[in-house]
């Protein structure tokens, strides 16, 4: 009943910059926290940052003062301002939020397909 979309990736050079967007749509009443994960090839998939309703912001202690996560609570939408890349960021990229349905008033979480993110050396 909820489904995100993701968008944003690609092919970028270590040292170049990407951003990615995530839109939430469906039977919302509201989402309280949305989040990007990552997961790398033989590697579990890990939390990068995330942003509560209020603006409340985590970061991976990898990516501090390179990325950016922000949020626009009328788009339902999330955004994850990537800097200063480096290869070890090479991963899928996954949005997450967990919220409330409108129909039922019951709790949701959704993930997104992914988004592949390459950073060259």
């Amino acid at each position: 009943q909820v489904q995100l979309v993701e968008s944003g990736g690609g092919l970028v050079q270590a040292g170049g910059s990407l951003r990615l967007s995530c839109a939430a749509s469906g039977s919302i009443f509201s989402i309280n926290v949305m989040g990007w994960y990552r997961q790398a090839p033989g590697k579990e998939r890990e939390l990068v940052a995330s942003i509560t309703s209020g603006g409340r912001t985590n970061y991976a202690d990898s990516v501090k003062g390179r990325f950016t996560i922000s949020r626009d609570n009328a788009k339902n939408t999330v955004y994850l301002q990537m800097n200063s890349l480096k290869p070890e960021d090479t991963a899928v990229y996954y949005c997450n939020a967990d919220g409330i349905l409108r129909t039922t008033l019951r709790s949701f979480e959704v993930w997104g397909q992914g988004t592949l993110v390459t950073v060259s050396s």
